[in-house]
């Protein structure tokens, strides 16, 4: 019986050592992670799907998750960075491009935390930029729109000349038809709803009638407007065919949350690169969004082993 009740003992504290160990194990470096965001996370676009993101984050890992809207200044970031550190938060997003060069100045003084950003230049071992190979989204939505157009003008409302997006699109456009006119207009902000729209009439006088509204704060409103008209739009950033089935041809889709849930996995297993990393289709972070039924299946078919291709090969269309 004394014998019975060692070995008994012995194999219980046996299970209680692998139990703690296993948990340990599966803890891994996230403790708790932060948002940053310019703006809001209640724009319906961009800021929301780094807040999905974070939602992710905390239900996949069962850590805390904090976000701050309202950063686009390098103090206020500072400040809020000093905030989140002092909270035990050691991976943080910079929901934006402007926050790449903050983190380079920044992240020096918080070496326990990985910073991580959009479409800049990480330059110090603790920060990461993630970007997307949007050229290839643009072209793929830019196929859609040149099949489309019965007009043969095709409008693009740009926030910015950088973005790779565009001239993606504009080529995508021409793999259809290099006779279709494609007038681009650059608002030179992301969310300025009121010069979107002014712009957007001046196309429609033009007889546009599709249109890519690449600005995350605006393109709702536009394609609100374009839907007035009867005119179609090709959806950014978010699949927008909720919008209106008969507006939204497709959308060229950023899957930032599952980005993000990607990016907090590597961080976790000590994995995260420093520097620029890129992120395609191949990764299953970009994709067209659900189609309107305006949109013929035969063409649908072939768009879409165009796109299974480029997973395949990283080539385009126009590079075969």
């Amino acid at each position: 019986m004394h014998k019975t009740l060692v070995k008994f003992g012995i194999l219980l504290l046996c299970l209680l050592l692998l139990a703690s160990c296993g948990q340990a194990m599966s803890t891994g470096k996230l403790e708790k992670a932060g948002l940053l965001v310019p703006d809001t996370v209640n724009d319906q676009v961009w800021g929301t799907k780094g807040y999905k993101g974070m939602l992710k984050i905390q239900s996949h890992y069962d850590v805390e998750v904090y976000y701050k809207e309202g950063m686009n200044s390098e103090m206020v970031v500072e400040r809020a960075v000093k905030e989140f550190d002092q909270k035990g938060v050691n991976l943080i997003f910079g929901h934006g491009n402007e926050y790449a060069a903050y983190f380079n100045n920044i992240s020096k003084k918080y070496p326990d935390i990985h910073f991580v950003s959009f479409n800049g230049d990480a330059k110090n071992d603790n920060t990461t930029s993630l970007n997307f190979e949007a050229y290839a989204m643009g072209f793929f939505g830019g196929m859609v729109a040149g099949h489309m157009t019965k007009t043969n003008n095709i409008g693009i409302l740009a926030a910015f000349e950088w973005q790779p997006e565009v001239e993606g699109f504009y080529q995508g456009v021409s793999q259809i038809d290099k006779r279709i006119n494609v007038q681009i207009q650059y608002v030179g902000n992301w969310d300025n709803d009121n010069k979107a729209i002014a712009l957007l009439e001046k196309m429609i006088a033009n007889k546009t009638d599709v249109v890519y509204p690449a600005g995350d704060g605006y393109n709702v409103p536009v394609i609100e407007k374009l839907k007035e008209e009867g005119l179609y739009a090709i959806g950014y950033i978010s699949d927008q065919s909720d919008l209106g089935e008969s507006v939204v041809l497709t959308s060229t889709v950023q899957h930032v949350d599952v980005l993000y849930e990607l990016v907090a996995e590597k961080f976790n297993e000590g994995e995260l690169e420093s520097g620029n990393l890129t992120f395609d289709f191949q990764d299953e972070v970009l994709s067209l969004g659900k189609f309107s039924p305006d949109v013929d299946e035969e063409f649908k078919k072939e768009l879409n082993a165009a796109i299974e291709n480029y997973k395949k090969t990283g080539k385009l269309p126009n590079e075969n």
